[in-house]
């Protein structure tokens, strides 16, 4: 059984679910909406309380000014929020892509409020060697959509992630048309929330000197994606390797039960590396 609640904080109604019965686990994406998690959160729920959530603009987690921008800070005070709305002095946490930077704010921003982050390929391009290039591509998504609209943006990010392309060369289409509700969400997301995840600077010593032990996720088949390079370059910086995950970048939707094997070992540290100080 899956529980909704909706969290009023300053400038947001946020959604959540929670399922499941055992330790607290929170499931973080952004954009990617809870919905999105629901598999993998099933797969988790018979031995942990699982809850998952709307990022704030996204989907069922309303803002009161649209215009807002999302950076990862708000997303891991929204996280501290619920929280507290549980009655949890702290959790595990697994996020990816954006989530897993909401996580890596997270632990910075609320010392001890994470005992295990699992941070799956966050995309912190500013880690990178070209960081100046980096940006600039992203500036030009959002340009783009802002011009020519979220079809030809979403063409250029997939092109510029590394994501598999066609057979003329040009970005594979979408498999089905998107929703109304796929569309705002995509609208948010180079509107208000790419170039914010996308330039985060994670805080190394508070990542590798406080409570909480940081563990970065990487997918065995996430070779050409720029969240491969992203995870390792973190991952160096954390001083320890990355722990692999099956499939790629969305490996939870493809893989799921395996995923979900690999996720409740590398919590465990079982056969995973991370750095904590305890």
């Amino acid at each position: 059984m899956t529980a909704t609640h909706t969290l009023e904080t300053p400038g947001a109604h946020l959604h959540y679910e929670v399922r499941g019965a055992g330790p607290l686990l929170l499931i973080l994406g952004a954009p990617m909406d809870a919905s999105a998690f629901a598999p993998l959160a099933d797969a988790l729920a018979a031995d942990r309380t699982v809850v998952t959530q709307d990022p704030r603009g996204i989907s069922g987690s309303i803002l009161d000014d649209p215009e807002q921008d999302s950076t990862p800070e708000l997303r891991a005070d929204d996280v501290a929020a619920i929280l507290d709305a549980l009655g949890a002095d702290s959790a595990d946490v697994f996020g990816s892509s954006g989530g897993a930077v909401t996580g890596l704010a997270l632990v910075a921003r609320h010392p001890g409020r994470v005992r295990t982050l699992v941070a799956h390929e966050p995309p912190l391009l500013e880690l990178l060697p070209d960081a100046a290039e980096r940006r600039a591509v992203v500036d030009d998504m959002i340009e783009t959509f802002h011009k020519e609209g979220q079809g030809a943006a979403w063409m250029k990010f997939m092109a510029s992630a590394g994501f598999d392309a066609g057979d003329d060369g040009s970005p594979a289409p979408p498999p089905q048309e998107p929703s109304l509700r796929d569309v705002a969400n995509g609208a948010r997301f180079f509107a208000h929330e790419l170039r914010g995840t996308t330039r985060y600077l994670p805080d190394i010593p508070a990542l590798t000197g406080g409570p909480s032990r940081v563990v970065v996720g990487i997918g065995a088949d996430s070779g050409a994606l720029d969240t491969y390079l992203t995870s390792t370059a973190l991952a160096e910086l954390l001083g320890a390797p990355p722990v692999e995950f099956p499939g790629d970048h969305g490996g939870f939707l493809g893989q799921t039960e395996l995923f979900a094997e690999v996720l409740r070992k590398a919590l465990v540290g079982d056969g995973a590396s991370g750095t904590h100080t305890r």
